[in-house]
Formats: C-alpha cells, structure tokens, sequence
C-alpha cells in the first residue's frame, strides 16, 4: 500500500515493527502538516483505484502487527473479513494512531456486521468534515 512516510525509520526492521507514534521533534514542519492534516493519507487513493483498498473499511495494518494483535486481542483476527479502508467508524470516533486497539477492532467489527451504503455515506461525510476543522493525528 502506498503512504507518504512521515518518519525515518533507523532501519528496514524498525520500519516494519515499530509502531508509529506522532513525535513532532522527528518530523519536519512539512510533515507535520502532512499529519495534521491527514494528507499522508492522500496516496492510497492509488491503493482504491487500483481494487487493493476502498474507502471506507478498517485501515490496514503491517503484517507484524496483524500477528501480534491476533494472539492478543479477542476479535482482531476477525476485522479482516473485508477490504481494508482509507477511512473508517474507529477513525470519525477518534480512534487515530497511538489509540486502544481493543477499542478500533471493536468499531471495525461493528462497521462489518452492520455494513450499509448508507453508514459508508455518512462515514465520508464525517471524514470529509473532519477535513475542514483538522484535529491531528
């Protein structure tokens, strides 16, 4: 998946296990606008073109993460019933980065099990308002 990348990792390893938390000393200006913005995000509209995301669905994680997450958390494993998305219910209820897994994969298996046109629609819309008054990440 494609993603603008905010931080430097130290290494190939740090990059695919270390859990990115948004620390401003490490990020240029540029960056941090990129973050505060969400416009990170912008490339993996690629991602939806292409039929590897959609818009609205649980956001992706890395491997190494998905595997750590399934042998701890109850429930995580089944958050991968559907695409991934750039957008989703955990992220417009505020749960972005450094948040309780234990609370987005109780939100994502909520948005599967209730899935509709109509709940997409409104997490757009959500997510596009919360484009005009940016709260960071």
């Amino acid at each position: 998946l494609l993603k603008f990348r905010t931080h430097r990792p130290a290494s190939a390893h740090e990059a695919a296990t270390r859990w990115s938390v948004a620390n401003e000393q490490e990020m240029s200006r540029f960056c941090q606008f990129l973050r505060r913005t969400s416009l990170d995000e912008l490339p993996q509209l690629w991602n939806v073109c292409r039929g590897d995301m959609s818009l609205v669905g649980p956001r992706p994680e890395r491997p190494y993460f998905v595997a750590k997450f399934s042998q701890t958390y109850p429930g995580y494993r089944e958050r991968h019933r559907m695409p991934t998305g750039i957008t989703g219910l955990a992220q417009i209820h505020g749960l972005r980065g450094d948040t309780s897994i234990e609370d987005r994969c109780r939100f994502d298996n909520a948005y599967i099990d209730n899935w509709s046109l109509w709940q997409d629609i409104c997490i757009l819309a959500r997510t596009a308002a919360l484009f005009v008054r940016p709260t960071g990440s």
